[in-house]
């Protein structure tokens, strides 16, 4: 006999109160894609999302939080597609399958872009248990796949695996994409592929 106890369900207020915070989330990631951190407002978040500024601080009592929310979803979202991978593939073409996600989500004004010097941005992020975990998921995934394709002869084994990551890390804020596509020379599968193949030239084993 199965003795377990079914959750019980989401009240309508509950639900509402979780599809609220979702619009929110999904309005800060656009505004921080298309202006900024520096430049985006809580007057801006609450009116794109229709309510009043005094709602919004009962999700999210400030900035700081509602971009560190917004950062939460995108690692969700980065952790969703590396799970979707082929586990038996091979470990440098997953590591290039996540760089050009992660380009094609910051051409298409889905990645949020913040300051790299703000300590209270900073503060928030790192007293997030959220984020924190899910940062740290992707980068021993990352990290894994890095030593693999450096044991493999595919990445250069002269480069510390702590040093690929971050340069693969910041494809997602790369301003050449921005810079390429303000162009208009080129279409997005273009810049990424080009900027993919500049950036794994520079990493390959020799």
């Amino acid at each position: 006999m199965n003795s377990a106890v079914a959750a019980p369900k989401p009240s309508f207020k509950e639900q509402m109160l979780v599809a609220r915070e979702e619009a929110i989330v999904q309005a800060v990631n656009r505004l921080l894609a298309e202006k900024g951190f520096e430049a985006m407002t809580v007057d801006e978040v609450a009116a794109a999302v229709g309510i009043a500024k005094a709602s919004l601080y009962k999700h999210f009592p400030s900035k700081e939080d509602l971009a560190a929310a917004a950062m939460v979803r995108v690692m969700k979202r980065t952790q969703d597609f590396m799970a979707a991978l082929p586990a038996d593939g091979d470990a440098l073409d997953k590591l290039k399958a996540v760089v050009r996600w992660a380009m094609e989500v910051q051409l298409a004004g889905e990645m949020p872009s913040l300051p790299h010097q703000s300590s209270s941005l900073r503060t928030t992020l790192m007293a997030n248990r959220a984020y924190i975990d899910r940062l740290m998921g992707v980068s021993d995934t990352l990290g894994g796949w890095i030593k693999a394709a450096q044991a493999n002869g595919t990445l250069s084994s002269k480069l510390p695996a702590i040093a690929v990551l971050y340069t693969l890390f910041a494809r997602a804020c790369d301003p050449v994409l921005e810079f390429l596509k303000a162009g208009d020379a080129y279409t997005d599968a273009q810049i990424v592929e080009m900027v993919l193949e500049s950036c794994f030239a520079g990493l390959a084993a020799r």
